[in-house]
């Protein structure tokens, strides 16, 4: 069996994902065959996967780091929010059940048996699996079949890194607290710990990381500085997308709904020269000086329209409309552009219908069958080549699909309005097509910015690794791995 180590945080957002991506492009450059591991993950940005299934974004961005193509065992249990108190169960890929929150801790335990299978799948043949874990292992009311962090850790036999958040503050508290309420067998599955997110001097901390280790006995593996280029990876969370805006004379609007799921959508439009990407907040309106505006992908796209509406930014983009802005739809966002949405069996919520905004002359029925694909094909405007994947529910017709703008796997797809300046489709990840990106933004009479996206990521992901081998002890990361 493989050597593994996991990765778990002191609280939630502490950069455990992008800590995983950084040390598995690092080990990849010694010569290991290596490849990442979350037992369970929490996201609406999810990825479909070679092997037809999905799962969290981040863990196919760790399958990049480590130069493989994403595998539904590197995520087997993700939960895709569908309300405050429920979410979609999908278990190796495929979707199991939509679960209250109170509920799903009965389901947990069930779920250890496929969380292993696909951790023990995914390393054989390999020679390190990194392990990420969710949330914070202090949760210890959520103890009791856990399958995400010590419950995981303690079954699987894998070994501990635990990782504060310094930018946040109070990382003493953070990492010494975590010790304090652990059970003895849980706290003696970390072996080390680590600082990251420091901004200025690190050796400005040197007596506090010592503080650290003394109180907690664990090894310290370094001050991890803040890695400036972060905002060039993929997000993880959309509340990480304010950040990430590029100032440019094409203003592009995204509404923020509430259940925004595939927002990775976005990556490659915020990071190209000469693109403005607004994230617009709840209780802001759309502003008036865009010339795009964006509706993403949805979760629950009846529940987010009624929230669109009570936002009032269904007034703003009519009057957006009025003023020869142009509209595109991406997967639900698209569903909503249509003059109707039904959902006669409740897969999104409670059976019914809702009138669309209208802007499309088409009319959505979600169905049981969830369509899970990567593909391929062309912008039939111009011809450039556009690769993507499709993840949605529903079946989409009417009069404005006869105007479609894409052809994929040699098919029609996609939806126009009879002036062109609505579109719809349920491509996701069209944008990070470079000739595609390029002649759309041309198309809109934004200068067509020679922008290579993946290689910039490609880049991005190198200079972590450059950057965690200067201030993490990798060595050490490697010695504290165990057979597992």
């Amino acid at each position: 069996m493989p050597k593994a180590v996991m990765i778990q945080g002191a609280g939630s957002n502490v950069g455990k994902s992008m800590l995983v991506a950084g040390m598995a492009r690092a080990f990849r450059a010694r010569g290991l065959s290596v490849a990442p591991f979350k037992p369970q993950n929490m996201s609406n940005n999810a990825a479909v996967t070679a092997d037809g299934g999905e799962i969290g974004r981040a863990q196919a961005l760790q399958a990049r780091a480590a130069g493989l193509e994403p595998l539904v065992d590197m995520n087997p249990v993700l939960l895709k929010p569908e309300t405050d108190t429920g979410a979609q169960v999908v278990v190796q890929g495929r979707r199991l059940a939509s679960v209250r929150a109170r509920d799903y801790a009965a389901l947990k335990p069930s779920l250890m048996a496929p969380v292993l299978d696909s951790f023990r799948r995914l390393g054989t043949g390999r020679d390190l699996v990194l392990v990420e874990g969710a949330g914070s292992p202090a949760e210890v009311n959520l103890r009791a079949g856990d399958i995400a962090n010590m419950g995981f850790a303690q079954a699987a036999g894998v070994p501990v890194v635990l990782v504060g958040d310094i930018d946040r503050g109070g990382v003493i508290a953070q990492l010494v607290g975590t010790h304090a309420v652990l059970d003895p067998e849980d706290r003696a599955m970390i072996r080390a710990f680590a600082v990251n997110k420091f901004r200025g001097d690190p050796s400005l901390f040197t007596d506090g990381f010592h503080l650290i280790a003394q109180r907690t006995g664990w090894d310290g593996l370094g001050v991890v500085p803040w890695f400036e280029e972060a905002w060039r990876l993929p997000a993880e969370d959309v509340l990480d997308l304010g950040g990430r805006v590029n100032g440019g004379d094409l203003r592009i609007a995204v509404p923020r709904l509430r259940r925004i799921a595939n927002f990775d959508d976005l990556d490659p439009l915020s990071a190209t020269p000469g693109v403005s990407v607004e994230i617009v907040p709840p209780g802001r309106p759309l502003p008036g000086n865009a010339d795009l505006v964006l509706l993403p992908g949805s979760k629950t796209t009846i529940a987010d329209l009624a929230d669109f509406r009570a936002q009032g930014w269904d007034v703003d983009l009519l009057a957006h409309r009025r003023r020869g802005g142009q509209v595109l739809g991406l997967c639900g966002g698209f569903q909503m552009l249509g003059r109707r949405i039904e959902d006669p069996e409740g897969l999104e919520g409670p059976p019914g219908g809702v009138d669309g905004l209208g802007l499309l002359d088409v009319i959505t029925v979600m169905g049981q069958d969830k369509r899970l694909a990567r593909v391929a094909g062309r912008h039939l405007a111009t011809g450039t080549p556009v690769t993507g994947y499709e993840i949605h529910l529903g079946r989409t017709e009417g009069p404005d699909l006869a105007r479609p703008w894409l052809e994929i796997e040699g098919r029609p797809e996609g939806a126009t309005s009879a002036d062109g300046r609505v579109r719809g489709t349920y491509l996701h990840g069209l944008f990070a097509a470079d000739a595609f990106r390029a002649a759309m933004l041309d198309e809109m009479g934004a200068p067509a910015a020679s922008f290579d996206w993946d290689s910039a990521v490609e880049v991005t992901l190198d200079r972590l690794a450059a950057h965690l081998e200067r201030h993490l002890d990798l060595d050490r990361v490697l010695a504290l791995a165990a057979a597992t």
